[in-house]
């Protein structure tokens, strides 16, 4: 997987499930793996729930990603 600057929530969601599906995960399997209910992982998804930055760790790992934390590269190269 590409590394994605992340910019919105919606952006993590779209990765969770996009790395869920291309693993061949259901919601059911991913959940349990997780320790918690499917329709808590349906929430999360589809933004109904917030994650907690433990949580999203958590799910990261066991989705086998990592989150990556750099400086924004400047468009304009100039100092403020």
């Amino acid at each position: 997987m590409r590394q994605t600057p992340l910019t919105h929530s919606a952006q993590v969601r779209q990765i969770i499930v996009a790395r869920r599906r291309s693993s061949k995960l259901s919601q059911q399997e991913l959940a349990i793996k997780l320790g918690i209910s499917q329709n808590r992982l349906s929430e999360i998804e589809t933004g109904q729930a917030k994650l907690t930055i433990d949580r999203l760790l958590e799910l990261f790992n066991v989705l086998g990603l990592e989150l990556l934390v750099q400086e924004r590269q400047s468009a304009g190269g100039g100092e403020w």
